[in-house]
């Protein structure tokens, strides 16, 4: 048998069962990716990391969805960072610690902020945003179960990646966002046509006092239907909001997954101005919730 040690982690959170799970493995430079996918799959949850050694950065990781590969996402790279930290393998010696993390997309710079060597936030720096096609309202919005009324105004519908492709819509206020109701066969249909890997609705309105933005995060079958944070996705939206004007400040705190009583935040700041975004940072706590040992057939 071949074991394969793992933690699970909650990122986004400062509490356990919160934010959003991720199963990270360690030693997988011999994994092959059909075992990487169902592992994940057998994980149930919206997301696995798998640990690697890299050449051309401080870590490597592969990140799954049940539907397959993901280029970049952002609640793994919290739970990945976090987790390197809980096994010893990354050791902060200085009250802020910049690492480099090896994704499909390339290489991520890390920051860890930890005064008196006690984790506050680990913060991505996200790949320049590249604002792709817009989709006609008359495509998509029926398919969630909304209307024309439902936007927000001047909020084309449109694909934003700052590392994944994601559709981003936006609406007017949270009693948009809460009555969502998916047709999951014409969502499946129109995500085999999109150039995107998931979908991404948010509004400017927080669940708490702290927060700028709600969202929900959409995705086709075999993917769980709606994940609870999202952090590749939080940033697409970020570039998004201060691209078409619609925040006075690039930085805010992004809040997801309350009524899925998994409540996360992140801390987002865009760098750069309206029409020549640099990158996003988004950034959150994580939390330890589960250690074991995966074991497979030799």
């Amino acid at each position: 048998m071949k074991y394969y040690p793992f933690i699970q982690v909650d990122a986004f959170t400062q509490k356990a069962l919160g934010g959003n799970p991720c199963a990270v493995f360690f030693n997988c430079e011999e994994m092959l990716d059909e075992t990487m996918l169902a592992v994940t799959r057998e994980m149930n949850l919206s997301e696995s990391a798998f640990v690697l050694p890299s050449k051309i950065a401080d870590f490597g990781a592969r990140f799954f969805t049940p539907m397959g590969e993901i280029p970049m996402a952002g609640h793994p790279t919290i739970a990945t960072i976090h987790a390197l930290m809980d096994i010893g393998q990354l050791i902060l010696e200085k009250e802020t610690t910049s690492v480099t993390l090896e994704l499909k997309v390339g290489p991520i710079p890390v920051e860890i902020y930890a005064p008196k060597g006690e984790m506050v936030q680990i913060t991505m720096s996200q790949k320049t945003p590249k604002f792709l096609k817009i989709h006609e309202p008359e495509e998509v919005l029926s398919i969630f179960g909304l209307t024309k009324d439902d936007l927000a105004e001047n909020s084309p519908i449109q694909t934003v990646s700052t590392g994944t492709p994601q559709l981003m819509i936006h609406v007017r206020d949270l009693i948009a966002l809460r009555k969502i109701n998916v047709d999951s066969y014409a969502y499946q249909i129109l995500h085999q046509k999109g150039d995107w890997f998931s979908s991404h609705v948010f509004c400017l309105q927080g669940i708490t006092e702290m927060g700028k933005t709600f969202a929900r995060h959409l995705s086709p079958p075999p993917d769980l239907f709606e994940d609870p944070f999202t952090g590749s996705a939080t940033g697409g939206m970020a570039a998004y909001l201060w691209h078409y004007h619609h925040l006075e400040k690039p930085d805010f705190i992004a809040e997801q997954g309350h009524w899925l009583n998994r409540p996360g935040q992140a801390f987002v700041q865009v760098i750069g101005n309206r029409d020549n975004i640099k990158t996003v940072k988004v950034g959150g706590t994580a939390v330890t919730v589960l250690t074991g040992k995966l074991q497979l057939p030799d």
